[in-house]
């Protein structure tokens, strides 16, 4: 109950920053559009008018972000046990669609300009808003971008690397602007096409990372390392393994894991060892196990421990086996039983062929099972 009001303060919190910081964009964006929009009809410039349209979808992004992290805070119902967290990366894949969506229209834009070229008239107006433009989406973007860092927001991340690519953006069109005025040279088109590239490239690598966070990323080797360290402080644990995290949303991880335990612990002691690891796991974390699952570790066979050394070694004589644990042998119903983390380079039903005719040759007579495992975190 603890960690669920824990997780629905934090997610209460994160909420509240997000609607907040997107509120400060929206109102910047519209006030700069406004402006630009403005002064690009006046001085008749294409790269300032798509510079203000940019503004505008700098906005609607936004308000993309707000909906997304309201509808990823409802609560959990029964048809959605978990949450609706997910939904927050449908919002930056709307955000980033959104990005790359301008740079394709600008590319056009700049395109038809270089085709039928227009003279712009700039002004010394004209030349001070963009270097405000330029002041204020510096610090709008370094802004959404940190407070997006802060509470694990991909579409505000997105919306301040975004910030900042407009900054970069008005800083070329002022730069074309003064080679104008001074040289009477405009290049402003070319221009406009060369940052259509940067905003596009900018674009589809905002919708990798979103694609790949919906579809399931390796978790990072740091939280990976912390949780086994957690773990592995219990004494009575000699190994972690398996150990599988799966993301509903921004801040929302749930994993499960096996540990080996000594075979002569009570069903008591384990469930008592089970829930400690369980609340200090998410005291330290903020992941929630689901699941702690037990592998029997043998203590008082002499035989089954050289046995073990001797079938480990066989695993790991092959490059393509990476970890063999959950290793238990019955002497008297001559079973043995273990898993095998197997790397993704190798045919499963061919390694575990292998390794069981090896097992086999070496210890006649017995019964060899191997759980084949995939190398998910560590």
């Amino acid at each position: 109950m603890g960690e669920t009001q824990d997780m629905r303060s934090l997610a209460a919190t994160r909420e509240q920053v997000i609607v907040k910081t997107s509120i400060v964009g929206i109102v910047t964006n519209i006030l700069l559009a406004a402006f630009k929009a403005t002064v690009g009809l006046l001085s008749n410039s294409i790269a300032i008018i798509l510079d203000a349209v940019n503004n505008l979808s700098d906005a609607l992004s936004s308000v993309i972000t707000i909906i997304g992290a309201k509808l990823a805070g409802k609560l959990p119902d029964k048809k959605h046990p978990l949450g609706h967290g997910r939904i927050e990366y449908l919002s930056s894949m709307l955000v980033s669609a959104l990005v790359l969506y301008a740079g394709i229209t600008a590319l056009i834009e700049s395109i038809k300009k270089i085709i039928h070229p227009e003279t712009a008239n700039y002004s010394l107006l004209t030349l001070i808003i963009l270097v405000v433009a330029i002041v204020v989406k510096l610090v709008l973007g370094k802004y959404v971008k940190t407070k997006g860092q802060q509470v694990n927001s991909g579409a505000l991340i997105a919306s301040g690397s975004d910030a900042s690519f407009d900054a970069i953006l008005s800083a070329s069109v002022l730069a074309t602007a003064l080679l104008y005025l001074w040289c009477h040279i405009s290049l402003e088109a070319y221009v406009g096409v060369a940052i259509s590239f940067v905003i596009i490239k900018a674009g589809v690598e905002m919708l990798k990372e979103t694609l790949s966070d919906i579809l399931g990323q390796r978790p990072s080797p740091e939280i990976v390392k912390q949780i086994k360290e957690i773990i592995q402080a219990e004494p009575l644990v000699h190994g972690v393994y398996d150990l599988l995290i799966n993301n509903y949303g921004p801040n929302k991880d749930y994993a499960s894991l096996h540990v080996e335990l000594d075979d002569t612990l009570t069903v008591a002691q384990v469930d008592e060892l089970t829930r400690r690891i369980e609340a200090e796991v998410f005291h330290k974390t903020g992941i929630i196990l689901t699941g702690v699952g037990v592998y029997a570790y043998n203590t008082s066979n002499e035989e089954v421990a050289r046995i073990r050394n001797t079938v480990q070694e066989i695993v790991l004589s092959h490059d393509w086996a990476l970890q063999m644990h959950g290793f238990y042998a019955d002497t008297e119903k001559k079973k043995l039983q273990f898993d095998v983390v197997l790397s993704f380079d190798v045919q499963r039903k061919e390694a575990l062929a292998t390794l069981t005719k090896e097992v086999q040759d070496k210890f006649p007579g017995y019964n060899v099972q191997i759980t084949p495992d995939v190398d998910l975190a560590d």
